[in-house]
């Protein structure tokens, strides 16, 4: 039977583990999806167009060109963030759907991603001691609060609050 997974990765989410937990995971006809939640700073690239000056006879694409701008951006930097999941599990033999999200909230998204995409499971990176107050504020910790699927935590390459290298051993 399939599993239907959501790999949700800023881009410092270590590629071959989660390779191998997804390879471990799926059956035959795997559904496994890639997302990155990127915050599109409007004000900053509509601030791109001031120093333009435009004729009062010019037509006022101002919207469009805004739209296709905070697009670009989304694309950009999603790509660079999913990329190195995707390629990892395209070297396992897995296809994968790719998912760039814009928002503030990065936990809501990955929630709401998960319940569109009909995830069974989350995966997702944890940079920071678990076992620590400030870790509860963290979005892999809000996302194991409020949604109702497991989620599986793969440490990066370095614990944020300690430095500390962990041991990830399959």
């Amino acid at each position: 039977m399939p599993v239907r997974i959501l790999v949700a990765t800023t881009g410092v989410l270590p590629a071959a583990p989660v390779a191998e937990f997804c390879r471990m995971l799926i059956g035959e006809n795997p559904e496994v999806t890639v997302m990155t939640v990127v915050q599109v700073p409007r004000s900053f690239l509509e601030s791109l167009d001031d120093t333009v000056r435009r004729s009062f006879l010019d037509e006022d694409d101002s919207d469009r060109a805004a739209e296709e701008k905070a697009a670009r951006y989304l694309e950009e930097r999603g790509r660079r963030a999913v990329d190195p999941i995707r390629s990892a599990l395209a070297a396992e033999g897995i296809e994968t759907d790719v998912r760039f999200v814009e928002g503030d909230d990065p936990a809501e998204a990955i929630i709401n991603t998960a319940e569109q995409v009909g995830a069974e499971m989350v995966i997702m990176g944890a940079t920071r001691r678990l076992f620590t107050e400030e870790a509860w504020k963290s979005v892999s910790a809000r996302v194991m609060v409020n949604s109702r699927l497991p989620v599986l935590l793969v440490p990066g390459t370095r614990i944020e609050d300690t430095q500390e290298m962990p041991v990830l051993e399959l």
